[in-house]
């Protein structure tokens, strides 16, 4: 089981609310990250039990498929309830742990306003968790051993679904055709003719062209082929004007 490798200190850790949120949110991102060096990991918050189509069991051996194509170095999943976690403090405790856990120096969650009402508070209680965790007070334990506090430099949310401005977009040109591969492990969820399952919003062939053309959309933004956007809370610095030279646009 991929979350057995404990303690491992990753770079990037990715939230999605459901199994398939990440891999249509940033999967690119994960990817180019990869390949740059980066230790990145992906947490799921639930089992996507409430989902139409499919079932968590599936939906579980869809997630450890899509995993494998990302090449992630861990992929865990908390278990909340599908439609009626919170933001409480139980809530934020699991997420606390999980950060304390492999204590990245940056997280991506889901976007704070998005079509499904468990993306937007998921991202709230990602962020508020992700300050909590750097207060030493807040005392967790994996196990009998107590952690140590740990605060990410930044947390990224993820345009998702909704049309929104993003703050800043990261070029996933080079990773296009595996960040769709990664999508379609879910098998149950989007197109596919061979299924006998009720139509969902995201089961129609229009909706994958639709995440291809908002990734050409914000490609073309920076004047690459296609690319992520994300919407950040925390102002960006940079030490130099070379941070900003990438292509021509």
């Amino acid at each position: 089981m991929m979350g057995e490798k404990m303690f491992e200190k990753l770079d990037i850790l990715a939230f999605g609310v459901h199994p398939d949120d990440v891999e249509l949110g940033c999967s690119g991102t994960i990817l180019a990250s990869i390949a740059q060096g980066k230790k990145v990991g992906v947490v799921d918050l639930t089992r996507g039990e409430l989902g139409t189509r499919g079932s968590a069991e599936i939906r579980k051996e869809e997630a450890a498929a899509a995993a494998k194509v990302l090449g992630v170095t861990i992929r865990e999943n908390l278990e909340m309830a599908d439609g009626f976690f919170q933001n409480d403090e139980n809530h934020q405790r699991k997420v606390i742990e999980i950060i304390r856990k492999y204590r990245p120096e940056i997280i991506l969650c889901n976007s704070t306003e998005d079509r499904h009402p468990d993306h937007g508070r998921s991202a709230q209680l990602v962020q508020d968790a992700a300050f909590l965790s750097g207060l030493r007070k807040i005392e967790t334990y994996m196990g009998r051993q107590k952690q140590q506090e740990w605060r990410p430099k930044y947390v990224f949310h993820y345009i998702q679904d909704r049309f929104l401005h993003p703050d800043f977009v990261f070029d996933i040109s080079e990773f296009m055709e595996y960040k769709i591969k990664s999508v379609l492990c879910y098998k149950t969820q989007f197109h596919n003719p061979d299924l006998d399952e009720p139509q969902t919003y995201i089961s129609s062939p229009e909706f994958l062209e639709a995440v291809k053309a908002r990734a050409m959309m914000l490609g073309k933004r920076i004047g690459v082929k296609y690319a992520e956007g994300y919407i950040t809370k925390k102002v960006i610095g940079v030490k130099t004007f070379d941070s900003f030279i990438q292509h021509a646009t």
